[in-house]
């Protein structure tokens, strides 16, 4: 150990700065005394701003953390909690495993939270599963709307040939209705399939897409009997460098998300019916358990009512829908699209928003500049 390392020890405050596990740590009367870098990413909030307003509203948020806080300082001991739901000064969401040590070895301290964010690892492993369920069940559906389509070309024949023989033009308005009720199901089998084409991938500015999904969906929105007129909110980062992906297929993904959110709005009488379209690149973000340094994210939500919750698992599976009229194959067919391009599309919901995200791996332009690492506050020291 050099001179300079013993004169200039590493302060631990600047230590559990380097830290990812979020650190708390309370007086007496839970009054902040520090917050590391990392919880003051997962609150959302400065080490000023929380230290302003107390951590006393945080506990009332989050009535779970307050009684973990409660029984560690009756029983002086250590108390976890596992996947907890923790809600942020601005309302975000947070899943974390918590351990809450009283009487920590800190000068003035009474409680030390300790915060693992764990929301990644968790989305992750659901997304497994899901995927993997979606998979079967779409291999399901395929195999039965292939074994369905024999015998529905041999009854199309049969009524074809019977309509030739029949005399009089009344009875041959009966073959007429098999025809189209058979060819009606012909086409809903073809949509069971999927996509049949592969993506035809280009470089492509994304935005050029969206501009004209919002043409089609506010030409579409006229036409739905909606409580007031659309609203947009459009908020796009200009700086995304070009993609490679299929524009039509693109399109095809956010009209039947748009079309979803415009019949929803619709069907429950949304009072001023909104859709947001949004686009950002992400760093570090994981698809179908692979790791990719860059991904776009191009998010469609609406202020519609909610999908209740015993779909929400099976959103995306064929032949599910939470319409009385509906087909149940707009957001299988949607994911289908989007992981030929290696991507996923994530729902998510709270009061007031109906939120889909398509996200798609994306390859930097070598001629360009990495953009800047994001930069988040210092905290305060002990």
């Amino acid at each position: 150990m050099t001179h300079s390392e013993i004169s200039h020890p590493i302060r631990p405050a600047r230590l559990a700065d380097a830290l990812n596990t979020a650190i708390v740590v309370l007086d007496a009367k839970e009054q902040l005394l520090y917050l590391n870098a990392a919880a003051e990413q997962f609150w959302d909030a400065s080490f000023l701003a929380v230290r302003k307003q107390g951590f006393l509203p945080i506990f009332a948020h989050n009535p779970a953390l307050a009684d973990a806080v409660a029984e560690a300082r009756a029983t002086q001991q250590v108390v976890t909690l596992r996947e907890a739901q923790l809600i942020t000064p601005h309302g975000q969401i947070r899943i974390a495993d918590c351990a809450i040590t009283p009487d920590p070895d800190i000068a003035g301290a009474a409680l030390l939270l300790e915060l693992t964010d764990i929301e990644q690892h968790v989305r992750i492993s659901r997304e497994a599963q899901l995927h993997a369920m979606q998979r079967s069940t779409r291999q399901l559906v395929r195999g039965l709307a292939h074994e369905l389509k024999n015998p529905l070309g041999g009854l199309q024949g049969a009524a074809q040939l019977l309509e030739r023989e029949l005399p009089s033009a009344d009875l041959r308005e009966y073959t007429q209705i098999i025809l189209n009720e058979t060819h009606r199901l012909k086409n809903l089998i073809d949509r069971m399939l999927g996509p049949i084409n592969r993506p035809n991938r280009t470089l492509i500015n994304i935005h050029a897409p969206l501009e004209q999904v919002r043409q089609l969906l506010s030409i579409e929105a006229e036409q739905t009997p909606l409580c007031a007129p659309l609203r947009w909110q459009l908020d796009f980062d200009p700086s995304i460098p070009e993609v490679l992906a299929d524009r039509d297929q693109l399109i095809q993904v956010l009209l039947n998300l748009g079309r979803n959110a415009l019949q929803a709005m619709s069907e429950n009488a949304t009072a001023a019916p909104q859709l947001r379209l949004k686009t950002r690149v992400l760093r570090q973000y994981t698809i179908h358990q692979k790791r990719h340094r860059l991904v776009l994210m191009i998010e469609l939500a609406n202020n519609g009512p909610e999908v209740p919750a015993p779909l929400v698992e099976s959103l995306f599976l064929p032949m599910v829908s939470g319409r009385a009229h509906g087909t149940g194959l707009g957001l299988s067919i949607a994911q289908t699209i989007a992981e030929q391009h290696q991507g996923m599309i994530e729902f998510k919901q709270k009061s007031g928003e109906v939120k889909f995200s398509l996200v798609l791996p994306m390859q930097q332009n070598p001629c360009d500049s990495p953009a800047p690492e994001p930069q988040f506050p210092k905290a305060t020291p002990l």
